[in-house]
């Protein structure tokens, strides 16, 4: 283990990447040109890892045997499924901030952490200069908008008139609605409904053009994925028996009733969203112009209210599922291993257009990699961190983490490892600490970095239990200055082999390419305490918050 995190500066040192790049100007396109642009199809989950049935696995047991998602398998069999794509930060607001910028998390200013205002002068927040991806698309003629959940400044993304949610956002609540419902399949195909007429509403809206309609952008980001969600659900509304889960669950996670009924439910959700995205599907069949739309389909980090999920960067915090269709441009039945991020969605989506990368991008375009197939062209690693989640967590601090990883491995920096990870006990260590259901119900109570719901309330109950110590300390105990996994021996990350003298050379490799990475640009922590203090945090010094 490092004595000190913050790592030798010889080996932080390396050449600032040059990004060439061409900003659109006024009357680039021609009728021609726009006339063979696509439409853009994103269907986006808040906090759905990576569950589909097409990566269940005979070889690999997991949860994925149990859930059935049609709309986001006819995709990946179409085109192409991402076995290992991830987030820049499992966490809301930094992870869709670096997906619309295509930026590493770390770059966005105020949008680098989730809950932290600016605390300094306005003007100097990076994330001024951010602009979204759609922008540049609605300045080449696009018709744009979304409905739901956007998280961030939705002005970088065309401003609110953009949300199209008339016909209701209900669906956000998919398992309330239907499990409160006398009639639950009927219940169900209303809120089918609502989000086919939100996406009516949204075609009806194209502007006409001298060839046609103007090609759109349209993302969906339900949010009936992001806890709470209904009890029982998973079985009830979707067939999902969590005994269906015993012998399948990840090794960090009590294979225990409770926890088997939680992930069921959650994974319900997914089915759920799954089901919306095939009625959107069905309804741009209608137009004519599926063929002629680059459809994804993903979602914005882990599971919440598990330990080492949501907030944490091992793969079941981090990695997403991904698909992405688009006939004669990207090659069907295609499955790329490698690492993939989501920032490479936004010159993903620009190129789709005929758009030069925006200045300062740090996201790949994978659409040369994916038209003919060699996987070769792919950067291969994705870097990922985290700063703020939760800003009561501990003390207004947050524990920053950078990770970078490859095919092979997962390497880990914890810049802060005297502080807890998922949060200080809080109201825990009371003379009077909260019950099981409070638990259950206020993420805010204590260990904040875990969204509370049955799991999280379970392994509280049972901390003290011989039996589920290496549990309790794999997701809530401190965790060393850095972490390393083999992946081939360790696909679930539980075996930390940084001190291992086997790993010497990988670990300094790893550890030289992210912090050459993070060096390049110019990331905030590597000045020490930055993100401690304002304008990221409006701590003023250790101890001391400011009133």
């Amino acid at each position: 283990m490092l004595s000190n995190p913050r790592l030798p500066q010889s080996l932080m040192k390396s050449t600032l990447l040059a990004f060439l790049t061409i900003h659109l100007v006024s009357g680039f396109w021609s009728p021609a040109a726009a006339a063979n642009r696509p439409n853009i199809l994103f269907l986006f989950a808040d906090d759905l890892g990576r569950y589909a049935s097409a990566y269940a696995d005979p070889s690999r047991p997991s949860a994925n045997d149990i859930v059935s998602t049609p709309a986001f398998d006819r995709i990946a069999r179409e085109g192409v499924l991402a076995t290992n794509a991830f987030v820049s930060a499992p966490s809301c607001s930094p992870c869709r901030a670096s997906l619309i910028s295509g930026r590493h998390f770390f770059r966005n200013g105020s949008h680098s952490q989730l809950h932290t205002p600016w605390h300094g002068d306005r003007a100097a927040d990076p994330w001024n200069q951010v602009r979204g991806f759609a922008l540049f698309l609605q300045d080449a003629g696009y018709h744009i908008g979304w409905s739901h959940k956007m998280h961030i400044a939705e002005d970088r993304m065309g401003g609110k008139k953009n949300n199209y949610r008339k016909a209701g956002r209900a669906v956000n609540s998919f398992s309330q609605k239907v499990s409160g419902a006398k009639d639950q399949a009927a219940a169900k195909e209303e809120l089918y409904d609502e989000c086919r007429k939100n996406f009516r509403a949204f075609l009806g809206d194209r502007p006409a053009t001298s060839s046609g309609p103007a090609p759109f952008y349209y993302s969906f980001h339900p949010t009936n994925t992001h806890r709470k969600w209904t009890k029982g659900s998973g079985k009830a509304l979707w067939g999902l028996d969590p005994d269906g889960l015993e012998g399948k669950m990840p090794p960090f996670l009590p294979d225990v009733p409770e926890v088997r009924e939680d992930l069921a439910d959650y994974l319900g959700e997914g089915m759920a969203f799954d089901r919306c995205c095939e009625v959107i599907l069905e309804e741009l069949k209608k137009t004519g112009e599926l063929d002629n739309t680059l459809i994804v389909i993903s979602g914005d980090h882990g599971a919440p209210g598990f330990p080492r999920g949501k907030t944490n960067c091992y793969d079941f915090g981090a990695r997403v599922l991904f698909a992405a269709r688009w006939p004669g441009h990207i090659g069907a039945k295609q499955v790329v291993t490698k690492p993939i991020s989501l920032i490479d969605l936004a010159p993903t989506f620009l190129a789709a257009a005929g758009l030069p990368p925006e200045k300062g991008m740090n996201g790949q375009d994978l659409l040369p990699a994916l038209k003919d197939g060699d996987h070769g062209k792919l950067r291969g690693w994705a870097l990922i961190g985290r700063e703020t989640h939760v800003n009561t967590a501990r003390g207004g601090l947050p524990y920053p983490m950078r990770a970078i990883r490859t095919d092979d491995f997962l390497y880990i920096v914890n810049f802060t490892p005297d502080r807890a990870p998922m949060g200080d006990p809080l109201a825990l260590a009371t003379p009077t600490p909260p019950a099981y259901e409070a638990i259950r119900e206020n993420t805010r109570l204590t260990y904040a970095d875990v969204d509370a719901g049955p799991t999280k309330a379970w392994m509280i109950q049972h901390r003290e239990d011989p039996r589920w110590e290496t549990h309790w300390n794999l997701g809530f105990g401190p965790r060393p200055g850095e972490e390393l996994y083999d992946l081939a021996k360790d696909p679930h990350q539980v075996t930390n082999v940084a001190n291992d003298e086997a790993y010497y050379e990988t670990r300094q490799r790893l550890r030289a390419q992210l912090m050459g990475e993070l060096e390049a640009n110019h990331d905030p922590r590597l000045a020490g305490d930055t993100f401690d203090q304002p304008p990221y945090n409006r701590r003023t010094k250790p101890g001391q918050t400011k009133r």
